[in-house]
């Protein structure tokens, strides 16, 4: 885990425009964003799966560095004013608090940008395949993924969410980009069949849901120097959470399932599946 993190943060480091290059100050603000900082679970997840497949290294760094460019754009975005306003993300002031608004709406824009460059640039794979990784990444970063689940996210505050629907919200939100981070990695290997696509999907699904769960549970239970983070931000903005419909050892209950769920549709694959079991037990027994 560990030496993926160290590489995927020299790659990131190479894939952005250095600090000194104009603009500055915009070129500055997406380095802030993104280096030196994070757990880089979706890297983490392409890289796991890509060794189902045995991927192309570079192929994989690229939709690894390409999905963390979109998740973090989508923090620094999250964190405005306009949206959940935060003061802190990943131990550090929050974009728009260390430079200013505009600055952080542009580096947001800017690495969504970057990242579909990066994925479409230098793969040695197949161009078809290529665009089909091109095309789950776009589909599972806006409105039918990510940004649709945050939207909703913004309209449930202060109302009575139902289990279904909170779920639908954050396979949106949360899980839509984690799947993406495991199809993308075993599409740097290879075109999937069903049956492999079924078992990858409800493993991601699993791990996906497990991921928000445990997240509602830590931001109910952690402090913020742990987590890095402003903590208890959910309950204080009346937002709806597993923790708030089900409970807190219910919650944690829902996880623990989930990493089984994980497990068990990582079977097909065997031992060569050691990693993306071992990441599923990371999300649900992490403690920040």
């Amino acid at each position: 885990m560990q030496s993926t993190q160290s590489a995927v943060e020299k790659r990131l480091d190479q894939f952005l425009p250095a600090a000194d290059v104009v603009p500055h100050k915009l070129h500055a603000a997406m380095r802030y964003a993104l280096l030196g900082g994070g757990k880089r679970v979706r890297p983490l997840l392409v890289m796991a799966a890509g060794e189902l497949f045995d991927a192309d290294q570079d192929t994989l760094a690229r939709a690894a560095c390409a999905l963390e460019m979109i998740h973090v754009y989508s923090l620094v975005h999250d964190d405005m004013p306009c949206m959940d306003d935060d003061a802190l993300r990943r131990g550090k002031p929050t974009v728009h608090i260390a430079y200013d608004e505009a600055t952080a709406l542009l580096v947001g824009d800017a690495l969504q940008s970057q990242a579909f460059m990066l994925l479409a640039d230098g793969a040695a794979i197949p161009p078809a395949r290529q665009m089909a990784m091109l095309k789950l990444l776009a589909h599972a970063s806006g409105s039918a993924g990510m940004c649709g689940g945050q939207a909703i996210d913004l309209d449930s505050v202060g109302l009575a969410l139902t289990l279904p629907q909170l779920e639908q919200m954050h396979q949106l939100k949360t899980g839509a980009l984690l799947r993406a981070a495991v199809i993308l990695g075993a599409l740097a290997g290879k075109d999937l069949t069903p049956d492999e696509m079924t078992a990858l999907n409800a493993y991601a699904r699993a791990v996906g849901l497990a991921f928000q769960v445990v997240d509602d549970v830590l931001d109910a239970t952690a402090d913020s120097a742990t987590l890095g983070k402003t903590a208890g931000k959910d309950a204080a903005a009346n937002k709806p959470t597993y923790v708030s419909i089900l409970g807190l050892e219910p919650s944690r209950a829902l996880a623990e399932q989930l990493r089984c769920d994980a497990h068990a549709a990582l079977a097909p694959f065997g031992d060569k599946a050691r990693r993306l079991r071992e990441l599923a037990d990371l999300v649900v027994q992490r403690k920040a």
